[in-house]
């Protein structure tokens, strides 16, 4: 008996010791991106162990990852996590910022107009926007005060906290907007969460956002616009305000100093400076070009002509209206009909092509083909149309019939990554003769594609592995890929850093398969080929408005409308002028004679708003001597120059297509 007793008084003393250790709260570790392991007392937040590694880090910290989730700086550790700040630095951080700039915008308007209902606010490239229902027309005034109102929350450095809800609280709390009660309506149970800014403003969001208001300190509104809910016509019209915001307002000062500078290089107020193009309500979304503009389209279309020749391509020209039987085949009718106009011929449906590739396919299939005929390269600077929202419509930048230098390469599998490599080749000769930088992009499989998996995985992998052996940095862009295969995107940097979509190249095995496009191999039995889709300037429309903005509307000489203008000084003058333009006109050189009854000074005033690189003053000195004096757009000028010497000056400016 003795024995068993010390054995239980040992075990109850053991007990005890067990007992007082469990009531120790554990410390939770922490796996930082590095590696290294951090310890935080049990019950830390995403704050509290970002200001273990530094208070600067957290000063900076925005939101943060915990195991793959982005989460507020209030979530509390679980006991054995992975943690990522995102700063102001990081492209996660930026998105936090600027929406919840969209959120002080949503709270800022219910403030000032409690009867507009807030809708949703995304982030955007060029900042963020929010839609609001049951809106009038905000006016510039309104944007101001709006603005105003908006500061005033930031310096109430209100909190921004969490709550989870149920599906029932949710549509209680949000019983007054009809749009959010759609929207709670189609999120799963227990995926319902909400924002408070302060102790009564709310907006439905699953976050994650800054801990508060007083972190938004350098923010702009910059523009407003009508849009759609869900982007349907069907459905209500709303007001959408856009705006931007940074860090800190020195940021904010650069960035309002390049949209002022972007606004002088509007390519639809320069475009109507030059005479370039217009727009007409009889037509709306498709641009007229008038002669100057057509001009650059010709050089433009002559450029990538000379290109396509040195690399043997074949150019054709297909129908603009082709049956719907086709557009059934090629899987556009499943996935683009939306975007597409649609007319009738002899009792047959046909529709306007948005595309070029099937008109292409079917030149291939004239034909029977063997190896030996591939690659076979075949352009076409092919007409489409496609239907865009009133909405959207932007100048050259988005418009509903435009031209693409379109190219399909017909190859074996075995020439594929040679060919994809060349065709990237194209895209840096013709951006770096533009004077263009670019960024590559490689777009992957959508939700909604056509072919299996394996396919998919295959065609991506042959995109990656010429990037790699061509040493070209990219970025993944995730399920942004054509519907029929994935693409390498090049987005291009203009003169004052802003980036364009511009040129893309498709690796496509779908299509044909859809139109059962075969060649004959060297073991005499059919096989089908590898199609690459590819456009370098996208479309000759966008293409040329970016290069207003970028030149401002000062083209190199090889582009210019016109080259050279002739200035006579007076009436008796004017003979002599005309003549010494058409003798410039005889070598090639675009030149016109200005012999108005005007001062010089105002024909050389005009001349420079026009932009014209060269302008010649004519009068006695330049008759009797048959010397030039040459004033360039940027107001250098020389004197002296023999006609013959400056005629051969412009032709090797154009020729060689110099910047």
């Amino acid at each position: 008996m003795g024995k068993l007793c010390e054995i239980a008084q040992e075990a109850s003393r053991v007990g005890v010791f067990i007992n007082f250790f469990s009531a120790i709260p554990r410390m939770p570790k922490v796996t930082l991106p590095d590696g290294k392991i951090l310890d935080v007392p049990a019950g830390s937040t995403a704050a509290d162990a970002i200001a273990k590694i530094g208070k600067r880090l957290l000063a900076a910290t925005y939101a943060a990852e915990v195991n793959g989730r982005q989460v507020d700086l209030s979530f509390k550790l679980p006991d054995n996590c992975t943690l990522k700040a995102f700063t102001s630095a990081s492209a996660e951080g930026r998105e936090v910022l600027l929406h919840s700039t969209a959120h002080l915008l949503a709270m800022a308007v219910s403030r000032l107009y409690p009867e507009i209902l807030p809708t949703i606010g995304p982030v955007v490239e060029e900042g963020f926007y929010y839609d609001f229902g049951n809106a009038r027309a905000f006016t510039p005034e309104d944007l101001a005060k709006i603005e105003a109102e908006m500061a005033k929350i930031a310096q109430e450095n209100l909190p921004i906290r969490r709550v989870e809800l149920s599906k029932s609280e949710a549509l209680k709390l949000f019983s007054g907007n009809k749009f959010k009660i759609e929207m709670i309506n189609e999120i799963p149970e227990g995926e319902h969460s909400a924002y408070y800014i302060g102790d009564k403003w709310c907006d439905l969001c699953r976050g994650p956002h800054v801990p508060a208001t007083g972190v938004l300190q350098a923010f702009k509104l910059t523009k407003v616009s009508s849009a759609y809910w869900r982007a349907d016509s069907a459905n209500d019209s709303l007001q959408r305000i856009y705006g931007i915001s940074f860090p800190e307002k020195k940021m904010l000062d650069e960035h309002l100093a390049l949209i002022a500078e972007a606004e002088k290089r509007d390519h639809r107020k320069i475009g109507r400076e030059l005479d370039l193009y217009s727009f007409q309500p009889e037509a709306p979304g498709m641009p007229f070009f008038h002669d100057k503009g057509n001009i650059i389209l010709s050089q433009l279309a002559e450029f990538m002509t000379e290109k396509m020749r040195q690399r043997n391509y074949e150019i054709n020209k297909t129908p603009i209206i082709l049956n719907q039987s086709l557009w059934l085949r090629s899987g556009h009718w499943d996935h683009y009909k939306d975007n597409m106009y649609f007319t009738e011929i002899d009792g047959q449906p046909f529709a306007v092509k948005p595309m070029n590739c099937p008109g292409n396919m079917l030149i291939f299939k004239a034909n029977s083909h063997s190896y030996r005929d591939l690659p076979m390269r075949a352009g076409e600077f092919g007409l489409v149309h496609r239907h865009e929202l009133s909405g959207v419509l932007s100048g050259l930048f988005r418009v509903r019939c435009f031209t693409q230098d379109d190219a399909h390469v017909f190859c074996t599998e075995e020439q594929m990554k040679s060919e994809i490599a060349d065709l990237i080749a194209l895209a840096h000769e013709t951006y770096s003769a533009f004077g263009f930088s670019y960024e590559v992009e490689l777009s992957t499989r959508p939700e909604k594609a056509m072919g299996d998996q394996k396919t998919w995985e295959f065609a991506e992998r042959m995109l990656k592995e010429v990037l790699a052996e061509k040493g070209i940095p990219y970025k993944v862009n995730a399920g942004d890929g054509a519907f029929y295969g994935p693409k390498i995107d090049f987005h291009l940097k203009d003169a004052i850093g802003r980036r364009w979509q511009c040129g893309t190249i498709q690796l496509d095995m779908q299509m044909p398969e859809k139109f059962d496009l075969t060649y004959e191999g060297a073991d005499g039995k059919k096989h089908r080929p590898v199609m690459l889709h590819r456009a370098i300037y996208g479309s000759f429309e966008r293409f040329l408005g970016i290069l207003v903005e970028h030149y401002a509307g000062k083209f190199p000489v090889w582009l210019a409308p016109v080259q050279v203008v002739l200035l006579s000084v007076s009436d008796p003058y004017n003979e002599f002028t005309e003549s010494l333009a058409a003798r410039m006109r005889e070598s090639g050189i675009r030149a016109q004679a200005d012999c108005r009854q005007e001062t010089i000074g105002a024909k050389i005033r005009d001349a420079q708003m026009q932009k014209i690189p060269y302008m010649l003053v004519v009068g006695q000195k330049e008759k009797e001597s048959g010397m030039l004096a040459i004033r360039t757009r940027d107001g250098k000028v020389e004197e002296n120059i023999p006609v013959d010497i400056f005629i051969a000056r412009v032709k090797k400016e154009t020729g060689t297509r110099a910047c």
